[in-house]
């Protein structure tokens, strides 16, 4: 390997060849700085080609806004903060199945059924409209994968969904599990989520666990969160970059640059070599005019048509950047 690499990502190299990064070994990656960052980004996409599945968009529906008992700092729907979000109960089935048809008619073959609140301990009468949901949804579109988002499960609520079709489900830990707490929410835990995480795992329910940066968390906060996701052994990571919203505890926090937001997805591809990796919330209205950079630092997945209270990008824009963001992976130019 040539000496011009930085000497981190010369090590790094290990990993196109089946090797693991230690700890130790990642934190020395979040040295890398100026141009070298792009090297970092060139071994990510390498990386991302050799051992993960070709770039995929999904899309979500919001199906519950607002009202969230959950003080998490960085949220527009929790109950403790004044965001002037539009707020409304459960949809039903009907009205999701319409959303679904519309961006399955689009091509989009997976679809995030996302609601607010705590979670389901017990099948209430909500958490059944919720199963009579996702029956309608299989039965109307076999073919769906339908990603479930509806907080924290006791293991009774985690084997339902799975017997009624959840193909996965997304549980993410936010940060790095040590500083939760101080980080993210003190109204539940950590140890509430990844007993969910596990829950899910014993009944054959796939799992989307990921977090979000520029919460003010350290870089030693985002090497311990890859790791900890790693540990876990989860199918995919959705990383969202924080808009800091007003209302929010985290509205006056520095923004997240471009730059620093490649090297975070770069080291977690390194990371978690063969796993989805997907950029969501932050990547029109954070990283604007770097989206592609993002993408080629080790991304391959996207979300698309909009978020829970932010809008995004168009299905057809994205079906169209996919196609671009593929001249990189050796589709013709």
């Amino acid at each position: 390997m040539s000496s011009r690499l930085h000497p981190a990502i010369e090590n790094a190299y290990k990993v196109l060849d089946g090797g693991t990064l230690t700890r130790d070994e990642a934190l020395a990656l979040t040295e890398v700085d100026g141009p070298d960052i792009l090297d970092l980004v060139s071994l990510a996409n390498k990386v991302r080609l050799k051992f993960a599945d070709p770039i995929v968009p999904c899309s979500i529906i919001n199906a519950k806004s607002g009202r969230c008992s959950q003080n998490c700092r960085f949220c527009s729907q929790s109950g403790h903060h004044n965001t002037g979000i539009e707020e409304y109960p459960l949809l039903t089935p009907e009205e999701t199945l319409k959303a679904a048809r519309e961006i399955y008619d689009a091509g989009i073959r997976t679809f995030g059924y996302v609601t607010s609140g705590y979670g389901y301990f017990e099948p209430d009468e909500e958490f059944r409209t919720i199963l009579d949901t996702l029956d309608l949804l299989h039965r109307e579109l076999p073919d769906l994968k339908v990603c479930v988002s509806i907080g924290i499960l006791s293991e009774e609520t985690a084997k339902l969904l799975a017997e009624h079709h959840a193909y996965r489900y997304n549980m993410n830990i936010q940060t790095a599990p040590g500083r939760y707490k101080e980080l993210i929410a003190d109204t539940h835990t950590i140890e509430d989520k990844i007993q969910t995480i596990r829950y899910l795992q014993r009944y054959g329910v796939t799992n989307c666990t990921g977090g979000i940066i520029g919460v003010g968390e350290s870089w030693e906060d985002r090497v311990d969160m890859a790791l900890a996701i790693r540990e876990l052994d989860v199918e995919g990571t959705p990383l969202n970059i924080l808009l800091p919203i007003p209302g929010t505890p985290l509205e006056h926090n520095r923004r997240v640059t471009p730059a620093e937001a490649a090297k975070t997805f770069a080291i977690f591809r390194l990371v978690n070599p063969a796993k989805m990796l997907k950029l969501t919330a932050g990547r029109e209205t954070s990283m604007k005019d770097f989206q592609g950079l993002l993408m080629l630092s080790g991304a391959n997945s996207l979300m698309t048509g909009g978020y829970l209270t932010t809008r995004g990008r168009s299905i057809a824009d994205d079906e169209a950047f996919i196609d671009a963001l593929n001249t990189f992976a050796g589709a013709p130019c």
